[in-house]
């Protein structure tokens, strides 16, 4: 800090200009402020921290207004919830007791939106003291109104006297935990100025550190989301000269930093899913335009996730083959059909159909989101190859060739036990999508079906969500054999988010699906992979669980240093220059 001034302001400004721009680009980082007796105040050290950590600081005036909380979060890279006052315990359906301290119910209902709303966009989050008791109360978990009353036992003192950048007890560090890899310590002296605490951890976190006492000190995400809470204050440390909380603040940094570089690269290229089966929770009464719990995929959580477009499946259980049942499956894909074009027409404004690579490019410098058609199961077909092209001029763009169970086209992966490969009819069929421009589909094919189909197609194939059967033995997975054939006719194989897909035991995670894309790129190539999520037709893993955390496959790119160039062909380039070739007449 300089220790004079020369009130010469011009002198200064010219200084600025003296050389050529350098600025170095860093993340914005938004800061709850402490609002009370009609002022917004913030502490010394939480800026000062967030500076030091190569961050900018911008303190978020305490309104509420659902416009300006979403605007202003747009703007920020992560998110720091400041200490304060108590919690209203009426945000948590308690009444309060007597040891309740001050409240501001504004400054609660701001900080409760902003810590669901940030989260919802996958912006890294740290809470301090009241911010990490935010955290909790906004997704689920519970509080302790008095720690001293409330909990059982005896309490270490928790409200020390001695100066806030000073240390006043300790706390025990989950080795398994982020706060460890930060920290390398299972011990760590912290300061602490509260009598509130976190009860319960919310789903979605678990605990990473305690004090003796048992009160909870810190929290993590289990979900492989960028959000950590520390219940003493680190920021005042810095003040102190004393550096030694700051490893928090340098990881509130880089993963702000990751999710602004994600951003801007979303913003310079095309992002498709290539497979989402939305269309099968029509029936169920959804709105696309709201926020729904019921689908993982609607405008919401497209527009959070940074994602420009979808295909969006006519989806057909593989029934009967009598030519009562084929016409009604064809009925269905129609109807089907005629519901998604329906929902873009009703959120016009915000989204349109996209029949070409093309029309996404002008939809998103429209500044809308983008739909495209896809049929699962050529089942839709019956035996009437014209429905083919009656179906590629309804905008039908891919068709997988079948589905869970063999029809008259192929073979399935699933319940073939014959080993069934393309028929008669089905040759035809994909010659005829080559001539009108329709992609061929071998998702759920057999293997015979496979290699049958990439012998009879003219133009290149692809599987809109398939995974890799050297990591997953599954027989909806491609061998390393059939995804070499694929990418030598310059096809390309869409990594699926189901999680039976990407691993045979435990829970699978996004971590699981880049090493799916990784072992498909060596095998492959960068030119012939890509990501097809199979969301709302049982895709959906830990930290890439629906469209909203999309985002988070982009940072793991970046981690795993793919360039922007090779993250713009997976992210739809590769999958989009096949549609290309195959549109070519």
């Amino acid at each position: 800090m300089k220790t004079f001034q020369t009130f010469d302001i011009s002198a200064e400004y010219d200084a600025i200009h003296r050389t050529f721009p350098c600025h170095k680009d860093a993340p914005v980082i938004g800061l709850t402020g402490n609002f009370q007796e009609g002022a917004c105040t913030l502490l010394e050290g939480y800026f000062t921290s967030i500076l030091k950590a190569g961050g900018i600081p911008f303190i978020i005036p305490p309104v509420d207004e659902t416009n300006s909380l979403i605007n202003s979060l747009n703007a920020l890279d992560g998110l720091l919830l400041t200490g304060g006052a108590d919690i209203n315990p009426l945000f948590l359906g308690e009444e309060p007791i007597k040891e309740l301290h001050s409240i501001n119910p504004r400054r609660d209902r701001q900080e409760l939106l902003l810590a669901k709303l940030a989260a919802d966009r996958q912006i890294p989050i740290l809470g301090i003291c009241r911010g990490i008791q935010v955290m909790n109360a906004a997704f689920g978990g519970s509080l302790y109104q008095d720690i001293h009353v409330q909990m059982e036992g005896e309490r270490i003192k928790h409200d020390q006297d001695l100066g806030r950048g000073y240390a006043s007890h300790t706390v025990r560090i989950e080795k398994d935990s982020l706060l460890y890899k930060l920290f390398e310590t299972e011990i760590l002296p912290v300061n602490s100025f509260h009598h509130q605490a976190v009860k319960e951890v919310a789903p979605g976190f678990r605990v990473t550190a305690r004090s003796s006492d048992g009160v909870i000190e810190a929290m993590e995400s289990t979900e492989c989301k960028s959000m950590m809470g520390v219940q003493w204050h680190p920021e005042c440390f810095i003040l102190e000269n004393n550096t030694c909380m700051m490893p928090v603040f340098h990881w509130l940094i880089q993963e702000s930093t990751s999710f602004r570089e994600a951003k801007k690269l979303h913003s310079r290229m095309i992002t498709l899913d290539s497979h989402c089966d939305t269309p099968m929770f029509f029936d169920q009464g959804i709105n696309f335009a709201t926020r729904d719990k019921k689908i993982l995929v609607d405008l919401h959580k497209i527009t959070e996730g940074h994602l420009d477009a979808t295909i969006m499946v006519a989806y057909l259980k593989q029934l009967e083959r009598t030519d009562e049942a084929l016409s009604a499956a064809t009925a269905k894909a129609d109807r089907i059909l005629n519901e998604i074009e329906e929902m873009v027409a009703k959120n016009c404004t915000a989204v349109d159909i996209a029949y070409t690579p093309a029309d996404l490019c002008r939809l998103k410098k429209a500044g809308k989101k983008a739909v495209m058609l896809g049929i699962e199961n050529g089942y839709a077909i019956g035996k009437d190859i014209t429905n083919v092209e009656r179906f590629r001029h309804r905008g039908v763009v891919y068709m997988t060739l079948c589905h869970n169970g063999n029809n008259d086209i192929c073979g399935s992966a699933r319940y073939n036990e014959e080993g069934l490969g393309v028929s008669t009819f089905g040759e035809q069929v994909i010659k005829e999508m080559n001539r009108v421009g329709m992609m061929v589909d071998v998702s759920h094919a057999g293997e015979k079906s496979f290699y049958d189909a990439l012998a009879i197609s003219g133009k290149p194939i692809v599987a809109s969500h398939s995974s890799a059967r050297a990591l997953c033995d599954h027989p909806r997975n491609l061998t390393d054999d059939q995804l070499k054939a694929l990418a030598a006719k310059g096809g390309v194989a869409q990594v699926c988010m189901y999680g039976g897909f990407l691993r045979k035991n435990g829970e699978a995670t996004i971590k699981d699906a880049i090493g799916h894309l990784k072992h498909m790129v060596n095998v492959m190539g960068i030119e012939h992979v890509g990501i097809g999520t199979d969301f709302d037709g049982d895709g959906g893993i830990t930290g890439c669980a629906s469209a909203s955390e999309l985002i988070n496959f982009t940072r793991r790119l970046l981690l795993e240093r793919y360039s922007e160039e090779n993250i713009r062909l997976i992210w739809g380039g590769n999958f989009l220059r096949v549609m290309e070739e195959v549109q070519r007449k």
